[in-house]
């Protein structure tokens, strides 16, 4: 029953994947990314009130990085995907995301002065070859000449930017409870999104962009990130981590599916020395993985 949890959250998240997808072309990516965190706050204010006007002192004290916190793991890393759907697929969204863990490591002896092992070397090493092998199709020679596409570019910054959240949301301990934290972020997310919103071709949601707001509001959002903190409680960190592995596969799964995504043996290889590389570099125990306050690992494409 411990299992439960985490396969729920990356399930969802891995759903969201194609959520971003069939998001193109029904709602602007600024506007399904406003209203997602629009919603998503609006729902946990009644649960959560209480929690934040009792934890106001801590919360006054770290506004600001409450607010770069937002705009690392909910404005750059979660809404980027809506923009690059319009040139990525939804199976690239899951492979790319699965890089986050290695990203958080390679960042983690600059921040927090630890040290990269053997494994966290080969692991980088795997998961590069793999990525390179993936976004050029196969193709060196034309990826060479036309370089990285728009859509996988803005998922690698994405990734890049979820990475550096979950390493300097250890560094910066607040004292906050991890709703309550996640909760002041969705409003700072709000405030950024909001430009946004008031410049998109459309700030409406139309009755097939429902069911996709509805969804990344309430379960990417809220009912995931509850599931994997539920599976934190019960595994420990590291074991948790360990499902987001899983991601990429559900993901290509249901791209393959139901979007009609064709894969390819540079998915099957690229993609595989991908994960290889991302599981070899979390053989070395990284103490900064261990905190119950670890973020929701790609919550939440």
């Amino acid at each position: 029953m411990s299992y439960f949890f985490p396969v729920v959250a990356v399930l969802i998240w891995s759903i969201n994947a194609l959520v971003n997808k069939l998001s193109f072309g029904v709602i602007p990516a600024e506007t399904i990314a406003f209203y997602r965190w629009f919603f998503a706050v609006l729902i946990l204010s009644p649960f959560l009130m209480k929690s934040v006007w009792k934890q106001r002192v801590n919360i006054k004290a770290n506004l600001g990085k409450l607010a770069f916190l937002s705009l690392l793991g909910m404005v750059l890393y979660q809404s980027l995907a809506y923009f690059a759907a319009s040139t990525t697929t939804a199976t690239n969204i899951g492979l790319i995301t699965s890089l986050v863990p290695l990203m958080s490591l390679l960042l983690a002896p600059m921040l927090l002065n630890k040290a990269l092992s053997k494994w966290a070397l080969l692991g980088a090493s795997l998961s590069l070859i793999g990525l390179f092998i993936m976004l050029s199709q196969g193709n060196v020679h034309q990826f060479i000449q036309q370089g990285i596409n728009q859509g996988d570019g803005l998922l690698l910054i994405a990734a890049f930017s979820y990475g550096l959240y979950n390493v300097m949301i250890k560094r910066w301990d607040m004292g906050l409870s991890v709703w309550v934290s996640l909760y002041m972020q969705g409003i700072f997310a709000i405030i950024w999104l909001l430009p946004s919103l008031l410049v998109a071709p459309s700030a409406t949601i139309s009755l097939a962009a429902l069911p996709l707001v509805t969804f990344a509001a309430l379960a990417a959002s809220i009912i995931a990130p509850w599931a994997w903190i539920k599976g934190i409680g019960l595994l420990g960190a590291e074991r948790t981590a360990i499902f987001m592995n899983l991601l990429p596969v559900m993901t290509a799964t249901a791209a393959s599916q139901w979007l009609n995504e064709q894969l390819t043996i540079y998915h099957y290889v690229g993609g595989g020395l991908a994960l290889l590389g991302v599981s070899v570099s979390q053989i070395t125990k990284m103490p900064f993985l261990k905190s119950k306050k670890l973020p929701l690992n790609a919550s939440s494409l």
